[in-house]
């Protein structure tokens, strides 16, 4: 929602803020055709990667609350528009799945929003619980399965 290009570096940016984490990488920014929920403008997405001092848990809290600041609202429509969405796909090659947080993200294998993006930062980094690289499951998906476009 509003201006999405800038929400998202708005997101990327304010991640440093604290001093707790620095961006390693940035890969190209993509308009990708929305999943689940169609009926809404396509989304603006991105893959970062960084270095941190957080926890898991803490990164968890700081992003909630840089989405927050975004002007994200609490309550919406499950993959439906919002102001900004900071997901932690990988927290190294850590698993984790408690009630707050699930990590490697559950569905980012069955999506080539997340897995373009990531791809262009490391293809051959390797999916801690399914074992693949990046690349490998991006060419699984097929090119059939959801539109990418760079923006």
């Amino acid at each position: 929602m509003g201006d999405r290009l800038e929400n998202c570096r708005f997101g990327i940016e304010e991640l440093t803020h604290s001093g707790y984490s620095e961006i390693m990488a940035v890969s190209p920014f993509y308009m990708t055709e929305p999943v689940d929920f169609k009926d809404q403008e396509w989304f603006i997405n991105a893959a970062f990667k960084i270095r941190t001092r957080h926890d898991p848990d803490d990164l968890f809290g700081e992003i909630r609350r840089i989405q927050l600041r975004a002007g994200r609202k609490q309550n919406t429509v499950r993959f439906g528009p919002r102001m900004l969405d900071l997901d932690i796909l990988f927290f190294d090659d850590s698993i984790i799945d408690s009630e707050e947080l699930v990590i490697p993200h559950p569905r980012m294998h069955q999506r080539r929003f997340v897995l373009k993006p990531i791809c262009d930062i490391d293809e051959a980094f390797i999916h801690p619980v399914l074992k693949k690289t990046m690349r490998q499951l991006l060419d699984e998906l097929g090119k059939d399965s959801q539109k990418v476009v760079p923006c």
